[in-house]
């Protein structure tokens, strides 16, 4: 479930009063799109309908609602640079309304930006993970161990992980491949080089990915390309594979550093249009990844 809308089901269980601020209608330069929702309580806010001064009239709308009991929904129009300061030109009108069982019912369910199979709940499986778990996405977490698997979505303290983000622990790894829809995303990045090399080879033998990526140096990924081909893999096939994995660009091996880069990259395969072409990350762009 898209995340704003699975917090609005969690408050609307929970008895907790919030309203919902959803952008009606826009007229030129506006910083979010119709349809675009956010959720206000007295001490908390979750989504976003654009930021700024905009923004912050809205919550305040919005609490005013909540503390005087009103029921009756309300619209109200902004125009972003006469009333508000804002450079964007344009003009929204936002939409406020209780948060109940008809506001929740008539919250779109937006369909995930994508799907991915992550391979390996090591550093960077986790730093990965926890970047994609704000995220609209559909994703199946795979590791033979299951004690590599954070119980929570930080360290400390008692934040759960959202259910879009499904950990498998099987002893088959590379059998996972199978279960993937056609058009899926995958990101290889195990304890073992050769666990990599059966994942990846599974992978490649579907050629129905959108996006293959696979942790490693510029080594790696040659030793992986000659086995490949040894196997009767096309090079067009093996070509599709992105190793290192990354947006060029971005220096640092730390975990969280390579998760920002690589979830960027999912982001933008996932976005191009029309279908995307993967093809490899240029070798000098990209410094090595240890794996």
């Amino acid at each position: 479930m898209e995340p704003n809308r699975a917090r609005g089901a969690a408050w609307l269980a929970a008895g907790r009063c919030a309203v919902v601020v959803r952008v009606a209608e826009t007229r030129g330069s506006a910083p979010r799109e119709a349809g675009t929702r956010m959720l206000v309580a007295l001490d908390e806010t979750a989504g976003t309908i654009g930021g700024g001064h905009l923004e912050l009239q809205a919550i305040d709308e919005a609490r005013a609602m909540l503390r005087s009991g009103e029921a009756a929904p309300r619209s109200h129009h902004y125009p972003l640079g006469p009333a508000l300061g804002q450079c964007c030109g344009g003009a929204v009108t936002l939409r406020f309304e209780q948060l109940d069982a008809e506001a929740l019912a008539a919250w779109p369910v937006a369909a995930p930006r994508f799907f991915l199979q992550l391979y390996g709940a090591g550093h960077v499986g986790r730093a990965i993970a926890r970047a994609l778990a704000p995220l609209n996405v559909s994703v199946d977490w795979v590791d033979e161990r299951d004690d590599e698997f954070p119980a929570q979505f930080f360290a400390t303290g008692a934040a759960p992980w959202p259910d879009r983000i499904r950990k498998v622990c099987v002893d088959a790894v590379e059998a996972e491949v199978r279960c993937a829809p056609a058009g899926a995303h995958y990101l290889v990045l195990t304890h073992r080089h050769d666990l990599d090399m059966r994942i990846t080879e599974a992978i490649l033998a579907r050629a129905d990915f959108a996006f293959l990526g696979l942790i490693g140096s510029k080594t790696k990924r040659q030793r992986f390309i000659h086995r490949f081909e040894r196997h009767g893999f096309a090079p067009e096939t093996i070509a599709r594979m992105t190793c290192p994995i990354g947006i060029t660009g971005i220096e640092g091996k730390e975990p969280e550093v390579i998760a920002a880069g690589v979830v960027a990259q999912l982001l933008q395969a996932s976005s191009a249009q029309p279908a995307p072409t993967h093809c490899a990350v240029p070798q000098a762009a990209l410094a090595d990844q240890t794996s």
